[in-house]
């Protein structure tokens, strides 16, 4: 059984449905679903309408996201453990995913996330704490964004994770991976 085929079943989609919204022909459909390996236009086309990554389409047997459903969140809800200690919503879930050798899209999406989140509220507070100079602000102007940039990461954490329950997938997810 191809990849193509586990997916469209897991959209419901008729092959003819898939067709049209990939913007390819029903015939290509069934050469890859017989077992031809999507290339170039077909390749970005069909990853977009099954809302995959062009390497999950690539691979010879499909990813047991069902199994590995639990784990998976465990990963992403370990950032919440360490979500005050520097750079520790990173490292644990990295040490989980590599110890558990559960090293997937998800999981790479988990971390980059967080090292994104990292870095960029890193830039905020330091913006802050010049703003605060600058406009003669309260000293609590930089508490106050750390506690909002950390309420958001929690809220990015917690969404994920129902998304993750809900529909195997990330609801906030980058278009690039750090891993």
């Amino acid at each position: 059984m191809s990849i193509v085929f586990e997916l469209r079943g897991k959209l419901n989609l008729t092959q003819e449905e898939l067709a049209e919204k990939a913007n390819i022909s029903v015939r290509t459909i069934q050469r890859i679903e017989a077992g031809t390996k999507p290339k170039g236009f077909t390749l970005e086309a069909l990853s977009k309408a099954l809302e995959v990554e062009k390497n999950v389409l690539l691979e010879d047997k499909i990813e047991e996201i069902e199994s590995n459903k639990k784990l998976i969140k465990y990963i992403n809800l370990s950032s919440i453990i360490l979500i005050i200690v520097p750079l520790g919503n990173i490292v644990l879930p990295l040490i989980i995913m590599f110890w558990k050798k559960q090293i997937n899209a998800i999981t790479k999406q988990i971390i980059s996330i967080q090292i994104l989140w990292t870095l960029a509220s890193i830039l905020v507070v330091i913006a802050s704490s010049f703003l605060k100079n600058w406009l003669s602000l309260s000293n609590q102007v930089t508490t106050f964004t750390i506690l909002i940039l950390l309420v958001v990461n929690l809220y990015i954490i917690l969404r994920n994770t129902a998304e993750i329950e809900r529909n195997d997938r990330l609801h906030l997810k980058l278009n690039f991976s750090f891993l």
